[in-house]
């Protein structure tokens, strides 16, 4: 416990799945653990269950103006960030054919730009030694019919850690990419007809060599320790935990 005492980190989309177990996994570990989503709702929800030690900030990833004031938010309150958790993310099934201006353009929006500028715009209140954790996916190096998009958008994410973690080697700042495989939450089969869904999550629990989806709190453990001083020699590393999904 309180590996992480004392540090301010942020989880874009922080309201539910990955996102929110990381929060807890977070304060529970000794942080004040900012969230963000676009929905005030869910995020109300979600600070009931996290407690005096976290904040929520209405907001969307892809608009710069919301995200300025988070960080806006942050540096007057706090005056600094030690974690950034880049973890919003979207995914949709559209096979190629089908696959539309908006809908391409949302999907890189979220994932690869609205990353990029919430990495980006935190860089002037991380302190030296500070760790940013970028949420990838095990399907960004394999094929699947009907994710080329999701899957390009996420395989951004490699090239953006080695990048910034030697642009940033002189602050020691490190990026990694936390790879989750098939995990249980509200976003997984996003897409697919209500009678598609279940089907489609019990095939992809075969895929790994468990045979179950990831329960979220499987990734925030690994989260935790990309965060914390355990995992100071770990920079620019691609780190999966998906169950053999994409290793074997």
């Amino acid at each position: 416990m309180n590996k992480l005492e004392g540090k301010i980190a942020v989880i874009t989309g922080g309201n539910s799945g990955i996102g929110l177990a990381t929060a807890k996994r977070y304060v529970e570990e000794g942080a004040h653990v900012y969230i963000t989503g676009r929905r005030q709702k869910q995020l109300d929800l979600a600070i009931e269950s996290l407690g005096k030690n976290a904040t929520a900030v209405q907001g969307d990833v892809t608009i710069n103006a919301d995200l300025d004031r988070l960080y806006e938010q942050i540096r007057r309150e706090q005056g600094r960030v030690d974690i950034v958790f880049a973890n919003a993310g979207i995914g949709v099934f559209i096979p190629l054919e089908e696959v539309s201006e908006s809908s391409f353009d949302l999907m890189f929006n979220v994932n690869v730009r609205g990353l990029f500028f919430t990495v980006q715009k935190a860089i002037p209140l991380m302190p030296d030694g500070s760790s940013i954790i970028l949420c990838g996916a095990s399907t960004a190096t394999m094929g699947f019919a009907g994710l080329s998009v999701y899957i390009a958008s996420k395989a951004a994410l490699r090239g953006f850690a080695r990048c910034w973690s030697v642009e940033l080697q002189h602050r020691r700042i490190r990026t990694n990419v936390l790879t989750p495989g098939p995990t249980e939450t509200p976003l997984y089969g996003k897409g697919l007809r209500e009678d598609q869904v279940e089907p489609f999550k019990t095939l992809a629990a075969l895929q790994t060599l468990t045979g179950v989806l990831a329960d979220p709190d499987e990734i925030a453990k690994a989260a935790v320790f990309l965060a914390s001083s355990d995992g100071a020699f770990i920079i620019g590393a691609d780190i999966p935990v998906d169950g053999g999904h994409a290793q074997v």
